[in-house]
């Protein structure tokens, strides 16, 4: 199946707006055994609109935004002229639209009642995040689905609604694949350690792919044989763990953060943050875990100098003949932050994210990051680059892991016993 992606609207256009729609869906369908010929975005011109939908050579359109309920959202009725389905109203999706709002108690205005307006010999795909339906249309030789362009509607409309009838409509070969995720090497040097390794997937007709961001890299092994692979999939993998055990985080939606909590938990233990450059970074990927509460303490921020004097008794003088960002201020920080939370395990960062160096002699991207553990203090120093987002991203994922590798290692030493 052959599927151009379609996504509408001018604030994609400006940069106003990301287009994380069109990624999102690509590796969904591309997942299904679909082949994406191209991914096009378009203004929200009706002319724009009709043009992409003349395009030939695809056996699936699917088209995102342009169906809110203001005058700039013209995908519907543009929809509806081009395969000669006049509007009518729906009247489950208008029951919808009115609980919807009657659970937010707040009043329903004309535009709002419009949305229940579809063009009649669509088929309606239902929207429980929000009040703009779906639609799949099988007409004119052209099979074309319009989602919205809210990520979470247009993704929970998939799931529920699109991918299922994707599956029982079209004969296709679907990607089985697992992903392991990786931290500590760089895409090119992970690629070198592993080359072997790469080359036994190929010579097994199994797929590879290296997906990385900053500080991480996915490697998703897969096969388009299906099912039939996985005991080989699985072999594999188990292999990768002898060759790179320290750098693999974990598998499939793991997370460093993910991990450190599943350590703390079968541990029984507890975990503080003394936080500087990071400025509560840290601290907000632990607790996007579910159930972090019961492990996670709390933080300190400390993001000025004079606070980690005033705050956690580090000696100014001592901050000052050592630097702030300094091997010794990383673990007075650590330190002083398990025993104010009264934790376990407590880790700090301090360092420079730039533009400008601060308080610090040391170049921008100089971090430090200490570990007060109930064993004593590790440190690490990390020197990254002159982009301050990614300077913080870098160091709260340098930090977890650092914690991590620590936690992995008491946890597997102590079951040996």
């Amino acid at each position: 199946m052959n599927v151009r992606i379609i996504s509408i609207g001018d604030e994609l256009l400006i940069g106003q707006t990301v287009n994380t729609n069109a990624a999102w869906l690509g590796k969904e369908l591309a997942l299904l055994g679909a082949r994406i010929l191209e991914v096009w975005t378009i203004s929200d011109d009706p002319k724009s609109i009709e043009r992409a939908l003349e395009l030939n050579g695809a056996d699936l359109i699917l088209m995102t935004g342009g169906l809110g309920p203001t005058k700039d959202d013209r995908t519907k009725k543009v929809l509806a002229n081009y395969f000669e389905m006049p509007l009518v109203l729906h009247e489950p999706t208008l029951a919808h639209i009115s609980a919807f709002f009657e659970r937010r108690n707040r009043p329903m205005l004309q535009a709002n009642i419009d949305q229940a307006l579809v063009p009649n010999g669509c088929e309606i795909l239902a929207n429980r995040w929000g009040t703009a339906v779906g639609m799949w249309f099988n007409a004119q030789g052209k099979s074309v689905i319009s989602l919205p362009g809210v990520p979470y509607e247009m993704k929970g409309i998939f799931n529920e609604e699109i991918r299922p009838r994707i599956q029982a409509r079209y004969s296709l070969n679907a990607l089985f694949h697992r992903t392991i995720i990786t931290q500590g090497l760089g895409e090119s040097f992970l690629a070198e350690r592993i080359a072997h390794w790469e080359e036994s997937l190929e010579e097994a007709q199994l797929t590879l792919a290296y997906l990385p961001s900053p500080g991480l890299v996915k490697l998703r092994i897969g096969s388009y044989r299906g099912r039939s692979d996985e005991a080989l999939i699985h072999s594999k993998i188990k292999e990768l763990e002898e060759l790179i055990p320290s750098l693999i985080v974990g598998y499939e939606e793991d997370t460093v953060a993910s991990m450190v909590g599943r350590y703390l938990l079968e541990m029984g233990a507890t975990l503080g943050t003394v936080e500087s450059c990071t400025a509560g970074n840290l601290a907000s990927a632990l607790v996007e875990i579910p159930g972090s509460s019961a492990y996670f303490r709390g933080g300190l921020l400390t993001y000025q100098t004079s606070l980690k004097s005033e705050l956690l008794d580090i000696p100014a003088s001592i901050i000052a003949s050592n630097d702030v960002v300094s091997e010794t201020v990383a673990q007075r920080m650590a330190e002083a932050g398990r025993q104010r939370l009264k934790t376990d395990y407590c880790l700090s960062t301090t360092g420079i994210m730039g533009p400008s160096p601060g308080d610090s002699k040391e170049v921008v991207g100089t971090v430090w990051v200490g570990l007060a553990t109930p064993k004593g203090l590790k440190t690490q120093k990390f020197t990254f680059g002159d982009d301050r987002s990614r300077n913080i991203e870098m160091t709260t994922l340098a930090a977890l892991n650092m914690l991590r590798l620590t936690l992995k290692s008491e946890v597997n030493g102590n079951s040996a016993h």
